[in-house]
């Protein structure tokens, strides 16, 4: 068995999508920035964008690009409404997507909000070794994400499992997922 590995900040980049929202009312951005920064992380860009596609696409094109971005939250914009864009956005951009996150997601989710659960589009993958995860816009619904799915992700001493390894390659030596024995 290998030795304990030490917490490892990422840099994550924060994206809220709204129509609706300023700098001064984007409360579920802040609430990501908070816990990015609480959990020790580096918070390397926090934006607020239009709900249109190639607004978002734009964006994040960028931090998939950038060697410094290792992991982007995006909240808001994943709902059913005319104006909700932001699956049909990032998916083209995965190389790879994590199918467990929306289950997860909806699962916990469940258990807080009902069969209400099933209108969240949360969706998640990898890009360029970037880990991209899209949640609801709500505080509530980032806290369900942060909480429930992605800060154990986002932590190198998390086992059997996280995303540090493949997402900090320049910073780490990437090592396999320990078995579940």
């Amino acid at each position: 068995m290998s030795a304990a590995k030490e917490f490892l900040p990422v840099n994550v980049a924060v994206m809220t999508v709204s129509d609706t929202r300023t700098e001064e009312t984007d409360t579920s951005g802040q609430w990501l920035e908070d816990a990015v920064l609480e959990e020790g992380h580096v918070l390397v860009e926090r934006v607020l964008v239009r709900d249109d596609i190639y607004q978002i696409r734009a964006v994040l094109s960028d931090w998939i690009a950038d060697p410094e971005v290792e992991a982007v939250l995006i909240t808001g914009g994943t709902g059913f409404s005319a104006r909700d864009s932001t699956p049909e956005a990032v998916r083209p951009l995965f190389d790879k997507e994590i199918d467990g996150y929306g289950e997860l997601f909806r699962n916990i989710s469940y258990n807080e909000i009902t069969t209400s659960a099933i209108q969240s589009r949360a969706v998640a993958g990898m890009a360029n070794n970037t880990v991209i995860f899209c949640m609801p816009g709500s505080n509530n619904a980032c806290a369900t994400a942060w909480e429930g799915i992605i800060r154990s992700q986002l932590d190198a001493t998390h086992k059997p499992c996280n995303f540090v390894a493949l997402i900090t390659v320049g910073r780490l030596n990437a090592e396999k997922c320990e078995s579940r024995d």
